[in-house]
Protein backbone atom coordinates (compact mmCIF):
# COMPACT_ATOMS: atom_id res chain seq x y z
CA UNK A 1 0.00 0.00 0.00
CA UNK A 2 1.51 3.30 -0.98
CA UNK A 3 1.54 6.52 0.91
CA UNK A 4 -0.02 8.68 -1.75
CA UNK A 5 -3.53 9.91 -1.14
CA UNK A 6 -6.47 8.04 -2.72
CA UNK A 7 -4.22 5.17 -3.80
CA UNK A 8 -2.27 7.05 -6.35
CA UNK A 9 0.68 5.15 -7.76
CA UNK A 10 3.11 5.31 -10.60
CA UNK A 11 0.85 3.10 -12.65
CA UNK A 12 -2.36 5.05 -12.33
CA UNK A 13 -0.48 8.34 -12.83
CA UNK A 14 0.71 7.15 -16.20
CA UNK A 15 4.12 5.98 -17.31
CA UNK A 16 4.79 9.05 -19.36
CA UNK A 17 4.58 11.44 -16.45
CA UNK A 18 7.17 12.35 -13.88
CA UNK A 19 6.43 10.68 -10.59
CA UNK A 20 6.78 12.42 -7.33
CA UNK A 21 8.30 9.38 -5.75
CA UNK A 22 10.56 8.41 -8.58
CA UNK A 23 14.17 8.53 -7.59
CA UNK A 24 15.37 9.59 -10.99
CA UNK A 25 12.63 11.96 -11.85
CA UNK A 26 13.24 15.63 -12.69
CA UNK A 27 11.04 18.34 -11.24
CA UNK A 28 8.20 19.42 -13.42
CA UNK A 29 8.54 23.23 -13.89
CA UNK A 30 4.84 23.85 -13.99
CA UNK A 31 4.36 22.17 -10.62
CA UNK A 32 7.13 23.97 -8.76
CA UNK A 33 5.68 26.19 -6.03
CA UNK A 34 7.19 29.71 -5.99
CA UNK A 35 6.22 30.37 -2.45
CA UNK A 36 7.73 27.72 -0.24
CA UNK A 37 8.45 27.32 3.39
CA UNK A 38 11.72 29.03 4.26
CA UNK A 39 14.30 26.57 5.57
CA UNK A 40 15.45 26.89 9.13
CA UNK A 41 18.73 28.77 9.51
CA UNK A 42 21.77 26.66 10.06
CA UNK A 43 20.68 23.60 8.06
CA UNK A 44 21.23 22.41 4.55
CA UNK A 45 17.56 21.73 3.85
CA UNK A 46 14.30 22.12 5.72
CA UNK A 47 15.65 20.92 8.99
CA UNK A 48 18.89 21.23 10.78
CA UNK A 49 19.82 17.63 9.80
CA UNK A 50 18.93 18.01 6.13
CA UNK A 51 15.78 15.87 6.38
CA UNK A 52 13.48 15.65 3.38
CA UNK A 53 10.08 17.34 3.28
CA UNK A 54 7.15 15.40 4.60
CA UNK A 55 5.81 14.49 1.14
CA UNK A 56 8.71 12.29 0.18
CA UNK A 57 12.18 12.65 -1.15
CA UNK A 58 10.99 13.18 -4.67
CA UNK A 59 10.01 16.80 -4.08
CA UNK A 60 12.82 19.07 -5.31
CA UNK A 61 14.91 20.61 -2.60
CA UNK A 62 15.30 24.38 -2.39
CA UNK A 63 18.77 25.85 -2.40
CA UNK A 64 20.30 26.24 1.00
CA UNK A 65 19.39 29.45 2.84
CA UNK A 66 22.00 31.98 1.88
CA UNK A 67 24.09 29.28 0.14
CA UNK A 68 25.11 28.55 -3.43
CA UNK A 69 23.38 26.35 -6.04
CA UNK A 70 24.10 22.67 -5.60
CA UNK A 71 24.05 20.08 -8.36
CA UNK A 72 20.95 18.37 -7.02
CA UNK A 73 19.20 21.50 -5.68
CA UNK A 74 16.69 23.66 -7.46
CA UNK A 75 16.61 27.43 -7.26
CA UNK A 76 13.47 29.15 -8.46
CA UNK A 77 15.12 32.58 -8.13
CA UNK A 78 12.60 33.75 -5.53
CA UNK A 79 13.78 32.15 -2.36
CA UNK A 80 17.21 33.73 -2.05
CA UNK A 81 16.84 34.77 1.55
CA UNK A 82 16.77 38.49 0.60
CA UNK A 83 14.30 40.67 2.44
CA UNK A 84 13.74 43.91 0.51
CA UNK A 85 14.44 47.05 2.47
CA UNK A 86 16.50 45.23 5.03
CA UNK A 87 17.77 41.69 5.38
CA UNK A 88 18.12 38.95 7.89
CA UNK A 89 21.31 37.34 9.00
CA UNK A 90 23.12 35.57 6.25
CA UNK A 91 20.78 36.93 3.57
CA UNK A 92 21.85 38.28 0.23
CA UNK A 93 21.66 41.85 -1.15
CA UNK A 94 21.85 44.57 1.54
CA UNK A 95 20.88 42.27 4.38
CA UNK A 96 22.82 42.89 7.54
CA UNK A 97 23.70 46.45 6.50
CA UNK A 98 20.75 48.20 8.23
CA UNK A 99 19.56 51.64 7.01
CA UNK A 100 21.81 53.46 4.58
CA UNK A 101 23.90 56.28 6.05
CA UNK A 102 22.33 59.75 5.54
CA UNK A 103 23.71 61.74 2.62
CA UNK A 104 24.86 64.83 4.55
CA UNK A 105 26.29 66.51 1.48
CA UNK A 106 22.88 66.38 -0.20
CA UNK A 107 21.11 67.59 2.94
CA UNK A 108 23.49 70.55 3.35
CA UNK A 109 23.07 71.44 -0.31
CA UNK A 110 19.28 71.56 -0.14
CA UNK A 111 19.30 73.37 3.20
CA UNK A 112 21.57 76.04 1.73
CA UNK A 113 19.35 76.38 -1.34
CA UNK A 114 16.28 76.74 0.87
CA UNK A 115 17.90 79.38 3.10
CA UNK A 116 19.14 81.41 0.11
CA UNK A 117 15.72 81.22 -1.54
CA UNK A 118 13.97 82.44 1.62
CA UNK A 119 16.47 85.31 1.99
CA UNK A 120 16.06 86.37 -1.64
CA UNK A 121 12.26 86.25 -1.48
CA UNK A 122 12.25 88.16 1.83
CA UNK A 123 14.68 90.79 0.53
CA UNK A 124 12.77 91.32 -2.70
CA UNK A 125 9.47 91.45 -0.84
CA UNK A 126 10.85 93.95 1.68
CA UNK A 127 12.23 96.13 -1.10
CA UNK A 128 8.91 96.40 -2.95
CA UNK A 129 7.00 96.90 0.32
CA UNK A 130 9.30 99.72 1.42
CA UNK A 131 9.49 101.27 -2.04
CA UNK A 132 5.68 101.43 -2.19
CA UNK A 133 5.57 103.34 1.11
CA UNK A 134 7.83 106.20 -0.03
CA UNK A 135 5.86 109.44 -0.41
CA UNK A 136 7.32 110.83 -3.63
CA UNK A 137 5.51 114.16 -3.52
CA UNK A 138 8.25 116.61 -4.52
CA UNK A 139 8.73 117.27 -8.23
CA UNK A 140 12.18 118.77 -8.80
CA UNK A 141 11.42 119.10 -12.52
CA UNK A 142 9.44 122.20 -11.55
CA UNK A 143 12.62 123.89 -10.35
CA UNK A 144 13.93 126.23 -13.05
CA UNK A 145 17.38 127.61 -13.96
CA UNK A 146 19.27 124.93 -12.06
CA UNK A 147 23.08 124.83 -11.58
CA UNK A 148 25.08 122.14 -13.37
CA UNK A 149 25.43 118.84 -11.57
CA UNK A 150 28.79 118.02 -10.00
CA UNK A 151 30.58 114.96 -8.67
CA UNK A 152 28.97 112.99 -5.87
CA UNK A 153 25.39 113.38 -4.61
CA UNK A 154 23.78 116.25 -2.70
CA UNK A 155 20.76 115.72 -0.46
CA UNK A 156 18.70 118.56 0.99
CA UNK A 157 17.41 117.19 4.31
CA UNK A 158 14.56 119.11 5.89
CA UNK A 159 12.93 118.71 9.28
CA UNK A 160 9.51 120.31 9.14
CA UNK A 161 7.17 121.29 11.94
CA UNK A 162 4.31 119.55 10.15
CA UNK A 163 1.63 118.37 12.55
CA UNK A 164 -0.27 116.43 9.91
CA UNK A 165 -1.96 113.36 11.33
CA UNK A 166 -1.20 114.27 14.94
CA UNK A 167 -3.96 114.21 17.53
CA UNK A 168 -4.45 117.02 20.05
CA UNK A 169 -2.98 114.74 22.71
CA UNK A 170 0.13 114.07 20.62
CA UNK A 171 0.63 117.76 19.91
CA UNK A 172 0.45 118.47 23.64
CA UNK A 173 2.77 115.63 24.52
CA UNK A 174 5.39 116.65 21.94
CA UNK A 175 5.06 120.40 22.68
CA UNK A 176 4.49 121.17 19.01
CA UNK A 177 1.69 123.71 19.37
CA UNK A 178 -1.21 123.80 16.94
CA UNK A 179 -0.04 126.17 14.23
CA UNK A 180 -1.59 125.57 10.82
CA UNK A 181 0.51 124.71 7.81
CA UNK A 182 4.15 123.76 8.15
CA UNK A 183 7.54 125.40 8.25
CA UNK A 184 11.11 124.14 8.15
CA UNK A 185 12.58 123.60 11.57
CA UNK A 186 15.97 122.49 10.27
CA UNK A 187 17.72 122.31 6.89
CA UNK A 188 20.95 120.52 5.96
CA UNK A 189 22.91 119.69 2.84
CA UNK A 190 24.50 116.23 2.92
CA UNK A 191 27.16 115.59 0.29
CA UNK A 192 28.29 112.02 -0.37
CA UNK A 193 31.25 111.09 -2.54
CA UNK A 194 34.67 109.47 -2.73
CA UNK A 195 36.29 111.82 -0.20
CA UNK A 196 33.98 111.20 2.72
CA UNK A 197 30.65 112.80 3.53
CA UNK A 198 30.04 116.41 4.49
CA UNK A 199 27.00 117.59 6.44
CA UNK A 200 26.37 121.34 6.20
CA UNK A 201 23.62 122.94 8.30
CA UNK A 202 21.73 125.87 6.85
CA UNK A 203 20.45 128.04 9.70
CA UNK A 204 16.77 128.79 9.16
CA UNK A 205 17.52 132.46 9.94
CA UNK A 206 19.96 132.65 7.00
CA UNK A 207 19.55 135.77 4.88
CA UNK A 208 18.72 134.68 1.31
CA UNK A 209 17.29 136.18 -1.88
CA UNK A 210 14.10 134.77 -3.37
CA UNK A 211 14.85 134.29 -7.11
CA UNK A 212 12.51 133.99 -10.08
CA UNK A 213 10.59 130.73 -9.74
CA UNK A 214 7.69 128.74 -11.13
CA UNK A 215 4.79 128.11 -8.75
CA UNK A 216 4.57 124.46 -7.75
CA UNK A 217 0.77 124.46 -7.95
CA UNK A 218 -0.10 127.25 -10.38
CA UNK A 219 2.76 126.74 -12.82
CA UNK A 220 2.94 130.51 -13.09
CA UNK A 221 6.34 132.19 -13.20
CA UNK A 222 7.04 134.70 -10.44
CA UNK A 223 9.79 137.15 -11.22
CA UNK A 224 12.47 137.79 -8.64
CA UNK A 225 12.61 141.30 -7.20
CA UNK A 226 15.76 141.02 -5.12
CA UNK A 227 13.64 140.40 -2.03
CA UNK A 228 15.58 139.06 0.97
CA UNK A 229 13.97 136.83 3.59
CA UNK A 230 14.93 134.19 6.12
CA UNK A 231 15.58 130.85 4.47
CA UNK A 232 12.63 129.08 6.12
CA UNK A 233 10.27 131.68 4.59
CA UNK A 234 10.95 130.22 1.14
CA UNK A 235 9.45 126.91 2.23
CA UNK A 236 6.46 128.63 3.81
CA UNK A 237 5.85 130.62 0.63
CA UNK A 238 5.72 127.81 -1.95
CA UNK A 239 6.91 124.56 -0.40
CA UNK A 240 9.85 122.25 -1.18
CA UNK A 241 10.29 123.26 -4.82
CA UNK A 242 10.85 126.93 -3.98
CA UNK A 243 13.12 125.97 -1.08
CA UNK A 244 15.31 123.92 -3.44
CA UNK A 245 15.28 126.74 -6.00
CA UNK A 246 16.32 129.25 -3.32
CA UNK A 247 19.14 127.07 -1.94
CA UNK A 248 20.51 126.40 -5.43
CA UNK A 249 20.29 130.09 -6.41
CA UNK A 250 22.07 131.33 -3.28
CA UNK A 251 24.77 128.63 -3.20
CA UNK A 252 25.26 127.58 -6.82
CA UNK A 253 25.16 123.93 -5.69
CA UNK A 254 22.93 121.44 -7.52
CA UNK A 255 20.56 119.52 -5.22
CA UNK A 256 20.07 115.92 -6.40
CA UNK A 257 17.50 114.71 -3.86
CA UNK A 258 15.06 116.13 -1.33
CA UNK A 259 14.13 114.41 1.96
CA UNK A 260 11.68 115.78 4.54
CA UNK A 261 10.42 114.40 7.84
CA UNK A 262 7.85 115.82 10.23
CA UNK A 263 7.67 115.94 14.02
CA UNK A 264 5.67 112.76 14.50
CA UNK A 265 7.80 110.68 12.13
CA UNK A 266 11.00 111.81 13.82
CA UNK A 267 9.76 110.81 17.28
CA UNK A 268 8.42 107.47 16.01
CA UNK A 269 11.75 106.51 14.43
CA UNK A 270 13.60 107.22 17.67
CA UNK A 271 11.14 105.07 19.64
CA UNK A 272 11.34 102.27 17.06
CA UNK A 273 15.12 101.89 17.51
CA UNK A 274 14.79 101.94 21.30
CA UNK A 275 16.04 105.48 21.87
CA UNK A 276 19.29 107.26 21.01
CA UNK A 277 22.26 107.91 23.28
CA UNK A 278 23.30 111.54 23.48
CA UNK A 279 25.56 113.55 25.76
CA UNK A 280 23.98 116.65 27.27
CA UNK A 281 26.52 119.46 27.77
CA UNK A 282 27.55 120.73 31.17
CA UNK A 283 24.83 122.68 32.89
CA UNK A 284 22.03 120.64 31.34
CA UNK A 285 19.22 121.95 29.15
CA UNK A 286 15.84 123.37 30.07
CA UNK A 287 13.39 124.93 27.61
CA UNK A 288 9.71 125.20 28.46
CA UNK A 289 8.75 125.90 24.82
CA UNK A 290 10.31 122.75 23.40
CA UNK A 291 9.78 120.67 26.53
CA UNK A 292 13.49 120.00 27.03
CA UNK A 293 14.52 119.29 30.61
CA UNK A 294 17.81 117.39 30.71
CA UNK A 295 20.58 117.04 33.22
CA UNK A 296 24.19 117.05 32.08
CA UNK A 297 25.79 113.78 31.03
CA UNK A 298 25.15 110.85 28.71
CA UNK A 299 21.59 109.54 28.53
CA UNK A 300 19.21 107.72 26.24
CA UNK A 301 16.49 109.92 24.77
CA UNK A 302 13.12 108.55 23.67
CA UNK A 303 11.13 110.05 20.81
CA UNK A 304 9.51 112.80 22.86
CA UNK A 305 12.78 113.81 24.50
CA UNK A 306 14.69 113.65 21.20
CA UNK A 307 12.25 116.02 19.53
CA UNK A 308 12.58 118.44 22.43
CA UNK A 309 16.37 118.24 22.18
CA UNK A 310 16.63 119.06 18.46
CA UNK A 311 14.06 121.88 18.73
CA UNK A 312 15.62 123.53 21.77
CA UNK A 313 16.69 127.07 21.07
CA UNK A 314 16.06 129.20 24.13
CA UNK A 315 18.12 126.90 26.35
CA UNK A 316 21.03 127.91 24.10
CA UNK A 317 20.70 131.68 24.51
CA UNK A 318 18.41 131.76 21.49
CA UNK A 319 21.22 130.79 19.12
CA UNK A 320 20.11 129.16 15.88
CA UNK A 321 23.72 128.16 15.16
CA UNK A 322 24.01 126.19 18.41
CA UNK A 323 20.70 124.52 17.70
CA UNK A 324 21.86 123.36 14.26
CA UNK A 325 24.93 121.80 15.87
CA UNK A 326 22.68 119.82 18.23
CA UNK A 327 20.54 118.75 15.28
CA UNK A 328 23.59 117.53 13.40
CA UNK A 329 24.86 115.66 16.43
CA UNK A 330 21.55 113.97 17.07
CA UNK A 331 20.74 113.05 13.45
CA UNK A 332 24.19 111.50 13.05
CA UNK A 333 23.68 109.50 16.26
CA UNK A 334 20.24 108.40 15.05
CA UNK A 335 21.61 107.28 11.68
CA UNK A 336 24.38 105.42 13.48
CA UNK A 337 21.78 103.59 15.59
CA UNK A 338 19.55 102.76 12.62
CA UNK A 339 22.43 101.45 10.49
CA UNK A 340 23.71 98.91 13.05
CA UNK A 341 23.45 95.10 12.66
CA UNK A 342 21.25 94.94 15.78
CA UNK A 343 18.63 96.95 13.87
CA UNK A 344 19.20 95.93 10.25
CA UNK A 345 19.38 92.17 10.99
CA UNK A 346 16.55 92.14 13.53
CA UNK A 347 13.16 92.08 11.76
CA UNK A 348 11.41 93.03 15.01
CA UNK A 349 13.35 96.32 14.96
CA UNK A 350 13.94 96.80 11.24
CA UNK A 351 10.33 96.70 10.08
CA UNK A 352 8.92 99.01 12.78
CA UNK A 353 11.79 101.44 12.14
CA UNK A 354 11.28 101.40 8.39
CA UNK A 355 7.53 101.70 8.78
CA UNK A 356 7.84 104.66 11.18
CA UNK A 357 10.19 106.49 8.86
CA UNK A 358 8.65 105.65 5.50
CA UNK A 359 5.16 106.61 6.63
CA UNK A 360 6.23 110.19 7.28
CA UNK A 361 9.15 110.75 4.90
CA UNK A 362 8.50 112.97 1.91
CA UNK A 363 11.00 112.65 -0.94
CA UNK A 364 11.40 113.72 -4.55
CA UNK A 365 9.96 111.67 -7.39
CA UNK A 366 13.34 110.34 -8.53
CA UNK A 367 14.48 109.10 -5.15
CA UNK A 368 14.71 105.38 -4.54
CA UNK A 369 15.46 103.15 -1.58
CA UNK A 370 19.12 102.85 -2.53
CA UNK A 371 19.42 106.64 -2.46
CA UNK A 372 17.80 106.67 0.98
CA UNK A 373 20.18 103.97 2.20
CA UNK A 374 23.14 105.92 0.80
CA UNK A 375 21.98 108.97 2.74
CA UNK A 376 21.74 107.09 6.04
CA UNK A 377 25.11 105.39 5.60
CA UNK A 378 26.70 108.76 4.81
CA UNK A 379 25.27 110.27 7.99
CA UNK A 380 26.52 107.25 9.92
CA UNK A 381 29.97 107.93 8.45
CA UNK A 382 29.83 111.53 9.61
CA UNK A 383 29.10 110.47 13.18
CA UNK A 384 31.82 107.82 12.98
CA UNK A 385 34.50 110.33 12.05
CA UNK A 386 34.73 109.43 8.35
CA UNK A 387 33.20 112.74 7.31
CA UNK A 388 32.74 116.33 8.40
CA UNK A 389 29.86 118.30 9.90
CA UNK A 390 29.71 122.08 9.92
CA UNK A 391 27.48 125.12 9.76
CA UNK A 392 27.32 127.33 6.70
CA UNK A 393 30.08 129.96 7.18
CA UNK A 394 28.60 133.17 8.61
CA UNK A 395 30.13 136.63 8.31
CA UNK A 396 27.61 138.62 10.36
CA UNK A 397 23.93 139.53 10.52
CA UNK A 398 21.48 142.05 9.16
CA UNK A 399 18.02 142.80 10.48
CA UNK A 400 18.12 139.65 12.60
CA UNK A 401 19.12 137.49 9.61
CA UNK A 402 22.43 135.61 9.46
CA UNK A 403 24.61 136.65 6.51
CA UNK A 404 26.73 133.98 4.82
CA UNK A 405 30.44 134.50 4.24
CA UNK A 406 30.42 134.71 0.44
CA UNK A 407 34.10 133.90 -0.07
CA UNK A 408 34.02 130.84 2.15
CA UNK A 409 30.71 129.67 0.71
CA UNK A 410 32.13 129.90 -2.81
CA UNK A 411 35.15 127.76 -1.84
CA UNK A 412 32.94 125.27 -0.02
CA UNK A 413 30.61 124.88 -2.98
CA UNK A 414 33.50 124.39 -5.42
CA UNK A 415 34.99 121.67 -3.21
CA UNK A 416 31.63 119.89 -2.95
CA UNK A 417 31.01 120.17 -6.71
CA UNK A 418 34.39 118.59 -7.45
CA UNK A 419 33.99 116.03 -4.65
CA UNK A 420 37.16 117.26 -2.99
CA UNK A 421 38.06 117.13 0.67
CA UNK A 422 36.39 120.07 2.39
CA UNK A 423 38.88 122.45 4.01
CA UNK A 424 36.48 125.30 4.78
CA UNK A 425 35.37 125.68 8.39
CA UNK A 426 31.96 126.89 9.47
CA UNK A 427 30.56 128.63 12.52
Amino acid sequence: MNDWPQGWSDDNRGNDRYGRGSAGAQPEPARVMRQVRRPAPGGGGYGGDGAAPPYGGGVPQQSQYGGGHGDDGYDSGYNTGQVYGGGGPGGGGRSGEGRPAPDWRRRIKWTAITVVTVLVVTTVGTYFWADSKLNREVDLSKVIDRPDTGEGTNYLIVGSDSRAGMSAEEKKKLHTGSAEGKRTDSMMILHTGDNGSTLVSLPRDSDVEIPTYKGSESGKTYQGTGRHVKLNAAYAEDGPELLVRTVEFNTGLHIDHYVEIGFAGFANIVDAVGGVDITIPKGGMKDTKSGADFEAGEQTLNGEEALAFVRTRYALAGSDLDRTKNQQKFLSALANKVATPSTVLNPFKLYPTMSAGLDTLIVDKDMGLFDLADMFWAMKGVSGGDGKSMNMPISGSTGGNLVWDKAKVKTLVEQLKNDEKVTVSGN
